[in-house]
């Protein structure tokens, strides 16, 4: 049963970079790991970490001297990390956090195969790494997951009692959910994001486009009505998939995400809905779970949020490249409000619409069909 669901992910859901954008190379002044093709700054380790599955993933750490929080960011399932690298860099300055990124199974240059099973052993070994080597205690790391990383960043938040705060962009509910509108969920399907985020037991930030043109918007905002520590959402309007670090506003609502994490250690259950100003608290535990709660398990029904997913032609196909997003729904170069710091904003849009980034082909079936 496992192995057919694997099997079923592997056919629609990834598709790493052929050839990968980086080699991993051998500083031989200092024998520390860097990439080709990637010129990086001293303050970024490259590693290679061990599974729980046998693969040998390729991880990365960037040090911010100002951090006081730690982002494990998934990212989305068309890219690695001599892609992501850019961004990595522009967000541990512009948030003032630690990051590490992984590339999965089959990513980059990680040995193995890409499946469900082999992102959790991924991002649980990137876990381990930030605790183990870099120290880093479990209430002050964010999980940050980006479309198909969306999927192991839940999974590993419902195994993290202690966790400080979890972001969603771009997530889907489950794989199933993106291609039909199914109203349960089936033994057969993969990243049950649906089921497991009532578990998460921290404030969670769900960031989506509302022109998003494979995974519908629909998907971010049931996510954010079923979580029990809701953060004021962005729904960014006219945003796509794969191009929302280019609005002012996903930087500077993330960072105020950030900022209100950072000043609210201790935080209980509460919905927030629509205030700008104060936290939700959340329960603290002193234990780990050690199993996953099951989610194999029919949907209940929910009164607002159990609307039928559009099925659209968009994912049975490639998604437009980034010129024609870019002349399509442009980020606004005003805001009708005034804000401070307002350069800062506008070059990090800059520098990620040079990088060209863009997380394309999600969950788009193979030419034989699924």
């Amino acid at each position: 049963m496992g192995g057919v669901t694997s099997s079923m992910a592997a056919k629609f859901a990834f598709f790493p970079p052929n050839p990968p954008s980086y080699k991993v190379i051998v500083n031989e002044a200092n024998q520390k790991l860097s990439f080709s093709d990637v010129t990086l700054r001293k303050n970024v380790d490259i590693l290679k970490l061990s599974t729980s599955r046998g693969c040998e993933i390729v991880a990365m750490y960037i040090k911010n001297p100002m951090a006081k929080l730690t982002v494990l960011y998934s990212h989305g399932n068309a890219a690695d990390l001599g892609q992501m690298y850019e961004l990595f860099s522009e967000l541990s300055i512009h948030l003032r956090v630690n990051l590490m990124g992984y590339d999965y199974s089959g990513y980059g240059q990680s040995t193995g195969k890409p499946s469900e099973q082999n992102t959790y052993a991924d991002i649980e070994a990137a876990f381990k790494c930030l605790e183990e080597t870099y120290g880093v205690n479990e209430d002050n790391i964010v999980l940050y997951g980006q479309s198909v990383g969306s999927g192991p960043t839940l999974d590993l938040a419902i195994q993290l009692p202690r966790l400080r705060a979890v972001v969603l962009h771009s997530p889907i509910l489950s794989g199933l959910r993106v291609m039909y509108p199914v109203k349960r969920t089936y033994w057969f399907d993969i990243y049950k994001n649906i089921d497991k985020i009532p578990l998460v037991n921290c404030p969670v930030l769900v960031i989506h486009g509302t022109a998003d043109e494979v995974v519908d918007c629909s998907h971010g905002k049931q996510l954010w009505e079923l979580c029990k520590e809701k953060y004021e959402p962005l729904w960014i309007k006219g945003g796509n998939h794969c191009d929302l670090e280019l609005y002012p506003e996903y930087i500077r609502h993330l960072k105020k995400f950030i900022s209100a994490v950072e000043k609210s250690p201790g935080l209980k259950n509460g919905p927030q809905q629509n205030t700008n100003e104060t936290e939700p608290s959340r329960k603290s535990s002193d234990r780990r779970d050690k199993s996953r709660p099951s989610i194999d398990r029919p949907e209940k029904s929910r009164a607002s949020t159990d609307r039928r997913e559009k099925s659209r032609k968009s994912v049975d196909r490639n998604e437009k490249p980034r010129s024609s997003l870019d002349q399509g729904d442009k980020p606004r170069k005003s805001m009708d409000q005034p804000e401070k710091g307002r350069t800062s904003i506008d070059r990090f849009g800059e520098m990620m619409r040079a990088v060209g980034l863009c997380n394309t082909d999600c969950f788009k079936p193979q030419a034989a069909g699924v």
